[in-house]
């Protein structure tokens, strides 16, 4: 169970307590389970209901209840780069699938967070990785923590790319399924609306290393949009070829910023490339 207090201000003055926890963040549906837990919702010490008014000094307290159940759990070696009461992030490596699937049970960084948090509470990653693509993972601890960060992650990825890059763009361009697979992607004008931003770290041996900000999350931007160019990423089997020097395409989720869900400060979190990276770079 997670504890949130807040001390009422002036500016909040009067309002009704599901009026300032909307306000803060608190979605409908972690409104109505509040009030269907005991003591889920207190003023000032005592259960209230959520009409009650809030007024100047006031502590308003509320306990969320683990919901939602961790697969099973199994330790592995992964950073942990940064937990509190609310969030966990780590640096996923490279070759492990964020969910469990029909081929992969066991064997997730989902199962690694259900070992490392030792609570029986949903898996709540705020954003996923594929299953190639290593670094920064956050994962949120309870429901309010998830639905306050949905969409609101600024990441930096970088890719090695094949070929020399040297100025800075933009690609705006759709993407769409590729036929009918359910894996491969395209650019196509019946897509939806993708958009990448690439600026050129260093060159190495026909490669570029490349600094990238996503205003969209399609499935495989980064290596669709960066095929489209000409320059697809180096071990990327599935849009461009094998590559001796990676055994999977070089992406890296090197830095996330946030502003923390509960505390509300802004956050920033940075992670060093894995050695597979770092021997291109």
């Amino acid at each position: 169970m997670r504890t949130v207090s807040f001390t009422i201000d002036m500016a909040h003055d009067g309002r009704q307590i599901k009026q300032f926890l909307q306000e803060f963040g608190v979605s409908s549906a972690l409104l109505t389970h509040l009030k269907q837990t005991e003591n889920g919702i207190q003023k000032n010490g005592v259960f209230a209901k959520a009409i009650e008014r809030l007024h100047t000094g006031d502590v308003l307290t509320i306990h969320m209840e683990n919901q939602g159940h961790m697969p099973s759990p199994k330790a592995m070696d992964i950073p942990v780069l940064y937990e509190d009461e609310d969030l966990l992030v780590v640096n996923k490596p490279p070759l492990l699938p964020v969910h469990e699937s029909r081929n992969h049970i066991g064997d997730t960084l989902s199962n690694f967070v259900a070992y490392h948090m030792k609570e029986d509470t949903a898996f709540r990653a705020v954003y996923r990785l594929d299953r190639d693509t290593s670094g920064a993972v956050l994962i949120a601890k309870h429901e309010l923590a998830a639905a306050k960060l949905a969409g609101k992650v600024e990441k930096d990825y970088y890719a090695v790319v094949s070929g020399v890059i040297t100025q800075a763009g933009t690609v705006d361009l759709p993407i769409a399924r590729c036929g009918d697979s359910i894996i491969k992607r395209r650019v196509d004008e019946s897509g939806e609306r993708a958009v990448t931003h690439y600026t050129p770290v260093s060159t190495k041996d026909n490669t570029t290393l490349l600094k990238l900000r996503l205003d969209t999350g399609r499935t495989h931007q980064i290596r669709v949009h960066m095929t489209y160019l000409g320059h697809p990423l180096l071990g990327d089997t599935l849009y461009g070829s094998d590559d001796s020097r990676i055994t999977r395409q070089a992406l890296h989720c090197k830095e996330i910023r946030f502003i923390h869900p509960i505390t509300e400060q802004p956050m920033r979190i940075t992670c060093d490339f894995p050695g597979d990276m770092k021997s291109l770079i």
